[in-house]
Order: structure tokens, then C-alpha cells, then sequence
């Protein structure tokens, strides 16, 4: 039953981190990213690491993909034109 889990959460991974990679949009990236950290968390819980796994879920789950959605936000914001249509 453990290897069997293993083997899950070891494909579950491999194809979130597919996904991330071949997203084009940075919002999408950082969701999946999310997505990614979760698993990966799960992997490292059933590997026995749950003090790993609750460090991932802090800052691969959470605090990056945060982060990347707020610089991408700050980014799109300055591309946008004002109310005045100047840059």
C-alpha cells in the first residue's frame, strides 16, 4: 500500500510540474504552481518528512506563488494605460 501511494503522489507530481511548465500565462503558472506545492507536500508526508511537507506547503504552496501573482499584478498594472491614455 505505501509503495503504491508513493507511486501516486511520485506521478501526481510529475504531472503537475508538466502542467506548470507548459503554461504560457504567469497568472496560470503561479496556480498550478500552488497546485505543485501541495503535492509535493503530500509527497513529502508520505515519505515520512512532515516537518518538510509543512515547510513546502508554507512557501511552495503558499508564499511563492503569492509572490509571483503579486509581481505579475504590479507588471500588468504598469502596461496598462491611465485614465489619461498616456503610459
Amino acid at each position: 500500500m505505501s509503495e503504491a501511494l508513493i507511486v501516486v503522489t511520485l506521478l501526481l507530481v510529475a504531472a503537475s510540474a508538466t502542467v506548470a511548465v507548459v503554461q504560457r500565462d504567469p497568472a496560470r503558472q503561479a496556480l498550478v504552481l500552488s497546485v505543485l506545492g501541495v503535492v509535493l507536500a503530500a509527497l513529502f508526508t508520505v515519505l515520512q518528512a512532515p516537518d518538510v511537507g509543512l515547510s513546502q506547503l508554507a512557501v511552495g504552496a503558499a508564499l511563492t506563488p503569492l509572490l509571483i501573482m503579486l509581481s505579475v499584478r504590479r507588471i500588468r498594472r504598469r502596461r496598462s494605460p491611465d485614465e489619461d491614455g498616456t503610459r
